[in-house]
């Protein structure tokens, strides 16, 4: 059983930055395959980055470059720092843990997700 809790959202403006954070309780999260996928109003949710217990990293090409996905496995956290955000980056993020990373990155199959947080991008 782990649970998962989004923080850092918010309101910023086209060009600034946010980071995320998702804090997991209950079992530890260091062999699992860690994620963010996001859902914008009316849209099917998407990928947006993934990460391996080895840290290995795969991103959305609508993200590369700008979104850094990392881990802190002494603190079953894991990030997402978003740079040069853009409107169209508005969404509600989901952290998501799962046991398979190719499940997770190319089908979104996650064991567990979180409730989301809101990021709203201005311009």
């Amino acid at each position: 059983q782990v649970q998962l809790v989004e923080s850092g959202g918010g309101l910023v403006q086209a060009g600034g930055s946010l980071r995320l954070s998702c804090a997991a309780s209950g079992r530890t999260t260091s062999n699992y395959a860690m994620g963010w996928f996001r859902q914008a109003p009316e849209k099917e949710r998407e990928f947006v980055a993934t990460i391996s217990w080895s840290r290995a990293t795969n991103y959305a090409d609508s993200v590369k470059g700008r979104f850094t996905i990392s881990r802190d496995n002494a603190k079953n956290t894991v990030y997402l720092q978003m740079n040069s955000l853009k409107p169209e980056d508005t969404g509600v993020y989901y952290c998501v843990a799962a046991g398979s990373i190719v499940g997770l990155t190319t089908y979104g199959r996650g064991d567990y997700w979180g409730q989301g947080t809101q990021v709203t991008v201005s311009s």
